[in-house]
């Protein structure tokens, strides 16, 4: 059979008088899956931590029920949400300073073979450095304001920033590349219109994986030496035996990085909405 009457074969509607093949749930509700199946996940695993805490001897100090967690997210939420804001600002500054200096980094890593083979390997010891071992350090230099969460927010969430848009501008189909050039487009032109563009997928990338690293960094250098924050709630929680608002102190800290993730994910549909229409 031809090629094209398979094709009409495939793509032609059921005879007249013959019921239409049901659609996947999924099909018929467009949009929908992306709500339900995380809210699904959220109630299982909210009933088997009610479960385990209820059909178990494990201690309340050692695991709380969602109920008491519950309360206190209901009685403590001006608490929570004033140390949640100082973790946002820490969060959102270490990422700003990482982002801005990830991209310049990585560019030139791109660019120049001389400046990736000075920096590079230098940047991959750093990394594998354990972040919270500088913790006391960026307090002694930095005091106990601010300025040390922010650095440590940035020292762990700069490399992914980094590494993306280094292997992004490095990732330009070489015949993209030559298109350019063969259009006398300058070396500037070439990486504005063709790498850079290319590049912003990948970078994306980096960005979503930095986003709950940089939250990770704000709530290490809390632990550290601060005395707001909810990494200071969790700590001091803890110690005083107050699973219930660790865990609530917890809970907030995983909404806000659920959010700024999301916040990435619908900058990068409303910059590059080509990507989704080119890509399974």
């Amino acid at each position: 059979m031809p090629a094209g009457s398979a094709t009409t074969a495939q793509t032609a509607e059921p005879p007249l008088g013959e019921a239409a093949p049901p659609r996947p749930w999924r099909a018929r509700f467009p949009g929908w899956s992306v709500l339900l199946l995380p809210a699904l996940t959220l109630v299982l695993s909210l009933a088997a931590w009610w479960a385990a805490t209820t059909f178990t001897d494990v201690q309340r100090i050692l695991l709380p029920p969602p109920a008491d967690v519950l309360a206190e997210l209901r009685d403590r939420p001006d608490y929570l949400a004033e140390h949640g804001r100082v973790t946002l600002v820490e969060t959102l500054g270490g990422f700003a300073i990482a982002t801005a200096g990830g991209l310049v980094i990585g560019t030139a890593i791109a660019l120049s073979r001389v400046f990736s083979q000075m920096t590079y390997p230098w940047l991959v010891a750093f990394n594998a450095i354990p972040k919270i071992a500088l913790a006391p350090l960026l307090i002694v230099w930095l005091g106990f304001n601010l300025e040390p969460k922010v650095a440590m927010a940035v020292l762990v969430c700069f490399f992914p920033v980094v590494l993306a848009t280094a292997s992004g501008l490095t990732s330009t189909p070489a015949e993209l590349v030559e298109l350019a050039r063969s259009l006398d487009a300058s070396r500037w032109q070439t990486f504005a219109k063709v790498r850079f563009p290319y590049a912003l997928p990948q970078i994306f990338i980096g960005l979503k994986l930095a986003v709950p690293l940089a939250v990770i960094g704000a709530v290490i250098g809390e632990f550290a030496g601060g005395r707001e924050g909810l990494g200071y709630v969790v700590n001091q929680s803890g110690g005083l035996g107050r699973t219930d608002l660790a865990f609530a102190a917890l809970v907030v800290l995983s909404v806000i990085s659920i959010v700024l993730y999301y916040v990435l994910v619908g900058v990068e549909r409303l910059l590059l909405p080509w990507v989704r229409a080119t890509t399974s």
